[in-house]
């Protein structure tokens, strides 16, 4: 199924309608706007302020999402991180729009809504996110009461429509579609699922409509409205964000948690809390996975070393299935090293320790441990596995990012320049290919990440780039 544009915006925090009006783009740039200040990032506000807009954008587009964790979440930081316009930035704000469309394919929705609303959504470009994100999210009342006040700034005749209804004037609804219908404004497609829309009424017993070949939020949320919900496995990473309501069948939850949680587009409470919601009714796939983390919750809960011993390998091994070993190490990493354990529950509970934000704490402790804990993961964490021997390549590659080795030569340019941004921008890109097997690039990245201060950032993505299985 073919998904139309994804222009969303994360979901409102409050009932309150923001003033919503067309303002004309010979204005300062929003690029300024951000959620992080630097003495939160750490990072300068001149990261973009020598490089070309058009640069930044085509850069920050390319970015993947399926990175491994610590590289997803920088690159949600520098997305979120207040600076200052590119060089050639104008009142459009290409670079802004790029950074909102990034983190909404990461499925970050709130920052990004939150990113909006501080800009304020005023032009046709982010009223148009704000609006998909609001659909999504089920929260689409408050967009329609800014659209009831500015009409103009309707993204589509459809979503004009649709907001007449939902702001109560179904007159007025019906009264617009048969107005755009006789001027063809809006295809057959969208006449038909806004007709039921309207008047579901009319259309009781009659055969399902067809799947649209592209799915925006709009339709998305007008064929739930109409109860033939879209199935979201094959939609953007965003439209996940729908089954996580309350309306939604617990499998689909579940689903839908695991599907975000790989991307961290969900917290760890979002997590155990869908996957402890209810007990398995069956078996097998995502139902073992749920049985296997509320067993070990449980002995958690009553801080049982025998219990989780027993427990702590599946659930592991569940989290490693779903890819949401970042927030199961967030929930229980520190938790964990307090608990003696022995032999298999051990090892893995180190691991998981070096996958949580007291990464080196842990190494500390088990420096000190006789439990066979692998070296090469202390030194990582410690910031200094240069010390000790390499055995393969993957670790001779971060062995050689933290031995003094510098960037390369193109990348400690533009960082010389002033276009440090730029330069991570690259360097994220650089380690996404080294962790498919590019190890040269695996030392680069991690040589810029270290020389500029991210010292964190680089043990972080070394660790994961080591523990996690991500080969397929």
């Amino acid at each position: 199924m073919e998904t139309a544009p994804l222009f969303e915006t994360p979901a409102v925090g409050d009932a309150t309608s923001p003033n919503v009006t067309v303002t004309p783009l010979d204005r300062p740039s929003k690029d300024p706007f951000g959620l992080l200040p630097s003495e939160v990032t750490g990072l300068p506000p001149t990261i973009w302020s020598s490089s070309k807009e058009a640069v930044l954008v085509d850069l920050v587009r390319a970015e993947r999402v399926d990175a491994l964790p610590a590289i997803q979440d920088f690159l949600k930081v520098l997305m979120l991180a207040e600076a200052e316009p590119p060089l050639d930035a104008d009142g459009a704000g290409a670079l802004f729009l790029a950074r909102v469309d990034k983190l909404l394919d990461l499925g970050a929705l709130e920052p990004a809504q939150s990113l909006i609303e501080q800009a304020a959504p005023d032009t046709g470009p982010l009223f148009r996110r704000w609006f998909d994100v609001a659909l999504l999210t089920g929260t689409e009342d408050t967009a329609c009461e800014a659209m009831r006040d500015t009409p103009s700034i309707a993204p589509t005749f459809a979503a004009r429509i649709f907001c007449l209804a939902r702001n109560g004037d179904w007159a007025a609804a019906a009264l617009t579609l048969n107005t755009h219908r006789v001027l063809r404004d809006i295809t057959e497609q969208e006449e038909a699922l806004l007709a039921r829309f309207l008047d579901p009424e009319l259309f009781e017993g009659e055969p399902p409509l067809t799947p649209p070949a592209r799915v925006s939020p709009l339709t998305f949320r007008m064929h739930a409205a109409i109860g033939e919900p879209l199935i979201t496995a094959n939609l953007p990473l965003a439209f996940s964000h729908a089954d996580l309501q309350s309306t939604a069948a617990w499998k689909s939850q579940l689903e839908a948690t695991e599907r975000l949680a790989r991307h961290g587009a969900v917290s760890e409470n979002v997590l155990i809390q869908n996957y402890t919601a209810r007990t398995p009714a069956a078996s097998g796939g995502i139902w073992d996975r749920a049985e296997a983390i509320q067993r070990f919750d449980v002995a958690m809960t009553a801080r049982d070393p025998v219990s989780v011993a027993r427990t702590l390998p599946d659930a592991w091994a569940a989290m490693r299935q779903a890819r949401a070993e970042i927030q199961f190490a967030k929930l229980y990493g520190a938790e964990l090293q307090k608990l003696p354990l022995s032999g298999a529950a051990a090892v893995i509970a180190f691991e998981v320790g070096l996958l949580s934000p007291d990464y080196e704490a842990v190494a500390i402790a088990a420096e000190t441990a006789d439990a066979g804990f692998d070296p090469f993961l202390i030194g990582i964490a410690r910031g200094t596995p240069q010390n000790l021997p390499a055995t393969s390549p993957r670790t001779l590659a971060i062995q050689e990012a933290f031995d003094s080795t510098p960037p390369p030569a193109e990348l400690q340019q533009l960082v010389d320049d002033g276009k440090l941004g730029e330069a991570l921008l690259r360097a994220i890109a650089l380690f996404d290919a080294g962790a498919e097997g590019d190890l040269r690039s695996v030392t680069d990245a991690l040589a810029l990440f270290r020389s500029v201060g991210l010292e964190d950032v680089a043990r972080r993505a070394a660790l994961q780039l080591m523990i996690l299985d991500r080969a397929t």
